[in-house]
Formats: structure tokens, sequence, C-alpha cells
């Protein structure tokens, strides 16, 4: 009961609280792995280097993070909820997801297209500054979609997994990912022991994204749309994720964009162009996907640790 209990605090702090506008733990842990970036990315070896400051970053984290946990479970278990369930909150960005969404919702439904880019922009990493309406909508539902299975199902299925270690081990990964996993001339090598740490981590969660789309959407195109065109995508997880939450809505993902520079191409799925008021049904989606996730999660997690 700790874990479930855990879950859902940490799921209800996220809904009433949203992400902490100060003292985040990870705009810390950001500093020192920007500092750690600088010292060790220059030279040769460059990936073994990527391999050293992603071991000297999360190693310590998570083998604390297990002495506290278990510590608490053993000695004080209403404390490990309460614990739990703030580690759980500091993961989760259901609400950041939202908020970020809406300001892309509201400029496509006032035609106010610099600041619908503006506003996209700030959510992704491709170049924004010629898109049209539906290509500003088809990439805000792209990162929606995503970004429900990294920053939403993944922290809830490593809590359930592996109580707080688990939790952070991810969120900090991923953090890594964030800053180092580009295909850029920087951190192509450096970055990429952080990359794949990340796809690692994220694999099983992002499947049960794409299942928990299919179970909430349009469930016979959402396995459809995955089965055909989740290979396309470069990312392992984005794939299944993003092709089975545009089939779940109906609606078309995909296209060319620029990405730091370079072009990169995706086929352009099936489906009805999207546009603001299916950006509005996408946070629905996501809503439905988290909530039954949380439930089937915190079940399981009983079993799991019993």
């Amino acid at each position: 009961m700790v874990t479930a209990l855990a879950l859902w605090l940490g799921f209800v702090l996220d809904l009433r609280f949203a992400e902490p506008k100060r003292w985040h733990p990870l705009v810390g842990f950001g500093a020192c792995a920007s500092a750690l970036e600088r010292w060790l990315n220059r030279r040769r070896s460059l990936t073994l280097r990527g391999l050293i400051a992603v071991t000297i970053l999360l190693l310590p984290i998570t083998l604390a993070a297990a002495a506290l946990w278990w510590w608490l479970l053993l000695q004080f278990p209403w404390l490990a909820v309460a614990v739990g369930g703030v580690g759980v909150y500091f993961a989760l960005g259901a609400q950041s997801l939202a908020q970020h969404i809406a300001p892309v919702i509201a400029a496509l439904n006032s035609n106010d297209l610099p600041r619908a880019r503006a506003a996209l922009q700030k959510i992704v990493s491709r170049n924004c500054d010629q898109l049209t309406a539906p290509e500003i909508a088809r990439a805000a539902l792209e990162s929606l979609l995503e970004n429900t299975s990294d920053a939403i199902i993944a922290p809830l299925f490593w809590f359930a997994l592996a109580g707080l270690p688990g939790v952070l081990l991810h969120r900090f990964a991923n953090t890594l990912d964030a800053m180092w996993g580009y295909r850029t001339h920087r951190f192509a090598a450096f970055g990429w022991a952080a990359a794949r740490l990340d796809d690692g981590l994220n694999y099983i969660p992002a499947r049960l994204c794409a299942l928990a789309f299919a179970a909430c959407g349009d469930g016979a195109n959402a396995v459809n749309t995955w089965r055909k065109y989740a290979r396309a995508w470069d990312s392992p997880n984005a794939g299944p994720v993003i092709t089975a939450g545009a089939g779940a809505l109906g609606v078309s993902v995909g296209g060319g964009g620029y990405y730091h520079g370079r072009w990169q191409q995706k086929p352009t799925l099936p489906g009805a162009e999207p546009n603001a008021r299916d950006l509005e049904r996408a946070l629905g989606l996501a809503k439905r996907a988290s909530i039954l996730s949380l439930v089937v999660l915190s079940v399981l997690s009983a079993g799991v640790w019993r």
C-alpha cells in the first residue's frame, strides 16, 4: 500500500500545484550537469567521457535514494508514503505539459501564428519560424504525445517498479538526455550514453503509454497505425507513442522538419490535419491514459513489492 498511496499522492500534488516555480531539484541538477559537461566534453574519447559523466551524476543519487527508501519502508512506512509522494510529484510533468500546450491552443484559436510559433518553440527542438497552422498543431501534438510517456507514464512506472530510486534515476536520466542527447557535433559522441540510457529506461513505459492511448481512444486505428508506422521514427520509443496516439485521435502527424539545422524526414500518417480542437482532444486522451496507467500500476505495484 505504501507504493500505491505514494503514487496517488504524487499524482494529486502535481494536479494541484503543477511544477514548482522555484527551488526545483532539476535546476540544481542541470547546473551540475552543465558544469561537468564543460569540463569533460573536450579532446578525445568523448563517448567514454560521456559515460563517466552519466555515472558520476546518477550513481550516487540512485544509491542514496535506495538507502533512504528501504530505511523508510522498514522503519517509517507512513513517512515513506510522504517522501515517495513528493518524489513522484517532482518527477511528474502532467500539469506542466498542459500549461505549455495551452498557449499554443489559444494562439491557434485566435489565428495568431507568430504567437503560436513562439509558444511552440518553447517545447520543441525543431525550427518553428516558417510553420503553418496545421504544422504548428502537428508539432505540438507530437510533443504532447511523446511527453505523456516521458513525463507521466514513465515516472509512474519506475516508481511502481523500484520506488524512490527508480523514479529519481529515470527523471535525472531523462534530464541528461534532454541536455545531451542530440546528434550535433558537440553531443553526438559525448551524449551517446545519456541517450542510450534514456532509451532503455523508457522502452517499456513507451509501449505501456501506446497501449493506454489505444485503450482510451480509437483502439483499432491506434494499434494499426502503431504497427505500420512506428519504425519510421528514429527514436525507438517516440515512434510507438506518437503513432498510437495519433491513431487513437484519428489525426495526421509526421512530415519533415529542421532539427538543429538538419532536415529530418518522417512519413506523414493518414488522418485529418490537426488543429487547436485536436490538441484539446489530445490533452483529454493524455489525461485518460495517465489515470488508467495510474490505476493499473497501483494495483500491480502491490504484487511486485509483495
